[in-house]
């Protein structure tokens, strides 16, 4: 636990180093991490504006049968500072919800086998789930950073949606 404190508070750090004052960041991650994860936003200085639930509507069977199926992750939303305002872009996200406020539990489904046609990776997001946290913090050519990069889906959503982007 100390080990994955001490990687989360570096990694955040640096990314907060990166941010405008009014830049947000989206972390997502499973009971395994997530906890880590907020308490170093919090002691960093973010400010956490929602955690949303990722219901996934197709999550992958639980082959050991000793235990619920793993059908959700978290995705941590905040901004840099207390008290400088960040981008939300609520009447987009209204309109893409049947013009009903979002709420924080968004039913996507898991990532479908032609995403992975490229390469499998073990945390990989569907673009769907990157669309709507791009599309609902950010505006067209506004910059990306994903800085672990992955499979590059966020960049790929980056690019559908005219953002730059930083892996």
């Amino acid at each position: 636990p100390e080990y994955i404190d001490r990687f989360n508070r570096e990694w955040l750090a640096a990314c907060r180093d990166k941010l405008t004052d009014s830049g947000t960041i989206w972390v997502s991650g499973t009971f395994h991490n997530i906890f880590s994860v907020a308490n170093c936003l919090t002691e960093l200085g973010y400010k956490i504006l929602n955690v949303i639930t990722w219901q996934k509507t197709n999550p992958p069977v639980n082959i050991s049968c000793r235990f619920f199926t793993y059908s959700t992750e978290f995705i941590i939303w905040a901004r840099k500072c207390e008290k400088v305002a960040h981008k939300y872009n609520y009447e987009l996200m209204k309109k893409l919800n049947d013009d009903k406020q979002m709420t924080d539990v968004w039913r996507l489904p898991a990532i479908g086998r032609w995403e992975k046609s490229c390469g499998k990776h073990p945390t990989q997001k569907p673009i769907a789930v990157l669309a709507r946290i791009i599309q609902a913090s950010t505006l067209p050519d506004a910059l990306i950073l994903d800085p672990f990069n992955g499979s590059g889906t966020t960049g790929i959503a980056a690019n559908l949606l005219g953002r730059r982007y930083v892996g």
